[in-house]
């Protein structure tokens, strides 16, 4: 049995695909784009919530900050100008920003068609876009949305502010944009505002799989880690071709280039393929085993917690090239079992 394909994410605690472009979809009217929802609250016991959205140019929702929850924002097409604290920047793909709580920011999609990935922390704060917004039954974004945004949602919005953890800042003084920073291209400590430059930061190598952080649960009060892993067919095997079994963490892999393999052992001894612009949701507990089928895989993993990234990078080595090596690294089979140990991540060898 393969892992079953969803078009939005199903009830309760499961394992499961969404398809390129499907989730529960959701526009604000006026706002010319759409947030496609992964994964939430049903999905992750609460924890997170990881979406995608899209939308041409269009006016940003304004300068807020939010008391508890955690946001996130990743390009993948386009282009993002984002304020962040007392830094802003215009973001490209692969650019990333992480907004901890308390901190004033204001997104606007740049266009003329960006694509963006996002993760909010607790998973029950994407109830907003449920509730200032409407179904979206359209393909891609709804370009021809010519509503007047404010008018359509000025009455949720001032009851979104207060039950939704949605603070707007009127009259704020916003930063000027400016150019990125050679600062911008490590990992800043515990609870700090940043951008990271993209394909920068720290890189692990465990064999022939590569964990690239974008943040670690270290630096947001243990609630998420999100790091692209990227691996390639060409190494013949890889210490992931294993049953993994993480009983608290729950993963969000969203495949950007190749093919993924996965295997479940819920699902049986059957291989279920995972392509370019799909997202395959690994709910805790469920034991799996990932094979990189193509000559390059990069995938983006988004978990609750300490995941596959740090497995990657506590059992690895650190390097310092950019992309993947030609041979994979050697590594040692006790160390990635100790750092399992330590993880409470149970292992076992597929047969």
């Amino acid at each position: 049995m393969t892992v079953p394909v969803h078009s939005i994410p199903p009830e309760g605690r499961t394992s499961y695909i969404i398809d390129q472009l499907e989730g529960e979809r959701i526009t604000i009217p006026g706002s010319k784009g759409v947030f496609r929802i992964l994964a939430s609250s049903k999905q992750t016991n609460g924890g997170i919530a990881v979406f995608s959205s899209g939308a041409v140019l269009s006016d940003a929702p304004g300068f807020h900050w939010h008391e508890e929850a955690h946001d996130v924002f990743l390009v993948t097409k386009g282009f993002l100008k984002l304020w962040n604290g007392d830094k802003c920047r215009i973001m490209g793909p692969g650019d990333f920003a992480y907004v901890p709580p308390g901190i004033i920011h204001n997104p606007v999609l740049l266009g003329p068609h960006t694509e963006t990935m996002g993760l909010v922390a607790p998973g029950d704060w994407i109830d907003f876009f449920r509730y200032v917004g409407e179904t979206y039954e359209g393909i891609v974004v709804p370009e021809n949305d010519d509503r007047n945004l404010g008018a359509m949602i000025r009455e949720k919005m001032m009851v979104a502010k207060d039950r939704f953890d949605v603070h707007f800042k009127r009259d704020y003084q916003p930063p000027e944009v400016a150019d990125w920073l050679d600062s911008e291209k490590v990992l800043p400590g515990p609870g700090e505002p940043y951008f990271l430059r993209a394909n920068t930061g720290p890189r692990w190598l465990l064999g022939g799989v590569m964990s690239r952080p974008f943040i670690l649960s270290s630096q947001c009060s243990g609630k998420f880690s999100i790091a692209s892993i990227e691996s390639s067919k060409m190494y013949k095997s890889t210490p992931l071709a294993r049953w993994l079994s993480f009983p608290t963490v729950d993963h969000c892999f969203c495949v950007q280039e190749g093919l993924l393999r996965v295997k479940l052992k819920s699902s049986g001894d059957t291989w279920s393929e995972v392509r370019e612009g799909q997202t395959l949701v690994i709910t805790a507990g469920d034991a799996f085993a990932l094979d990189f089928a193509s000559r390059y895989v990069r995938v983006w993993s988004f978990t609750k917690g300490r995941g596959i990234e740090e497995v990657v990078q506590n059992a690895g080595t650190q390097i310092s090239e950019y992309v993947l090596p030609d041979s994979a690294l050697s590594w040692e089979e006790e160390k990635l079992s100790n750092v399992c140990s330590e993880l409470g991540v149970g292992t076992q060898q597929l047969c």
